[in-house]
């Protein structure tokens, strides 16, 4: 049986492609270790794998055909390397480690440069390009998910911000809720639309209604 682990140490292999791969798996150590952190909940390697998921499934679908998609699954492996609920820019950082990461298996500065865009595309969720679009629908699948996963999804985050309180919690995840229901969808990929728009609009609005 696979494990969450086991499927990023899968895709890292992927990445690495016809690199040998053993003097290069100490940075995917890293990169594993850095998902272990006592803090996190959600973000953890069990989201990495969804992500990785509805990549692949995406892209087997057809989106984005032209996209370089070992660039978009070592985003998606990078996309939380730093995560620490106090600060606001897990994701630069993220994206800085993740191009220096490119950078280490061999990639060109370019290349490195699109693992750099497509990890900062995740802080705002708003894509700029195709490619961006696939790693974000990927990373927002969870809103889309049945009522039972997206509740536990909702619970791993909120132990993840213990240290806010629940009244600035609620002010706070309100207006994230409220930002991605004033988007004409929440979904920027045809198949996420078709698949999970109107159960993620469901899911939002129940949280947002139980924020009171």
């Amino acid at each position: 049986m696979s494990t969450p682990e086991g499927e990023l140490r899968s895709a890292w292999h992927q990445v690495v492609g016809a690199h040998p791969t053993a003097p290069l798996d100490h940075l995917l150590e890293g990169l594993l270790a850095r998902h272990r952190e006592p803090h996190r909940r959600y973000h953890t390697a069990t989201h990495v794998m969804w992500v990785l998921r509805h990549v692949d499934q995406l892209s087997a679908e057809g989106v984005v055909p032209d996209a370089d998609l070992a660039a978009v699954r070592l985003a998606a492996l990078c996309h939380d390397a730093v995560y620490d609920p106090r600060r606001s820019d897990n994701e630069a950082v993220s994206a800085t480690l993740a191009a220096n990461l490119a950078e280490d298996i061999g990639w060109s500065p370019a290349r490195a440069a699109t693992v750099h865009r497509l990890v900062l595309c995740t802080a705002a969720h708003r894509p700029n390009a195709d490619d961006e679009a696939l790693l974000i629908d990927a990373d927002l699948a969870i809103l889309g998910a049945m009522p039972k996963d997206y509740s536990a999804y909702v619970h791993g985050v909120r132990t993840e911000y213990a240290h806010v309180t629940d009244a600035d919690w609620r002010i706070g995840r309100a207006a994230v809720l409220r930002q991605f229901l004033d988007e004409p969808t929440v979904f920027h990929t045809e198949p996420m639309r078709r698949a999970r728009e109107s159960r993620a609009r469901a899911n939002l609005v129940a949280e947002l209604a139980a924020l009171g």
